[in-house]
This record gives C-alpha cells, structure tokens and sequence, in this order.
C-alpha cells in the first residue's frame, strides 16, 4: 500500500485502514464506537479524503464568530 489518498488506496484497503486506526468495533460496547465508525464511511466509499473527514468533525469546535457561514448562539 503506497498510502492513504483515495487514489492511492482499494476499497479493501481503506476499510482496513479505519479498521485498525479505530480499534476493533464490536455491538458488545455502548455503542460509541460505531458512531465514529460511520464518520469515515465516505472516505471507504472513495468520496472524501481522511483530511476533509477530520476537518469536518473538528470544526463543529469553531466559535461562530471564527467561521465564516456559522451563527452565534443568542444568549
């Protein structure tokens, strides 16, 4: 495996990818797990690259005021 691009990746090798990044996922958890599971299910499927997945996730983390689009909660 050359990488973790997209086009540098199968399909196989992407799921193994977040496989062995996440852990083993298993029902017998609370559940947790899973949810952070799916997050990457574009990036298996070949439509989004890791980078803008986490970029994604992390920038619910943004104040309002430090992203452009994104409205300050009224208080």
């Amino acid at each position: 495996m050359a990488g973790y691009l997209i086009s540098e990746t199968t399909r196989e090798e992407r799921e193994k990818i977040v496989a062995e990044s996440l852990g083993y996922i298993e029902a017998t958890c609370d559940g947790c797990m899973v949810g952070l599971a799916e997050i990457y299910q574009d990036y298996i499927d070949g439509k989004k690259e890791l980078r803008q997945i986490n970029m994604e996730f992390n920038a619910r983390y943004v104040k309002g005021e430090d992203m452009p689009g994104r409205n300050r909660c009224p208080m």
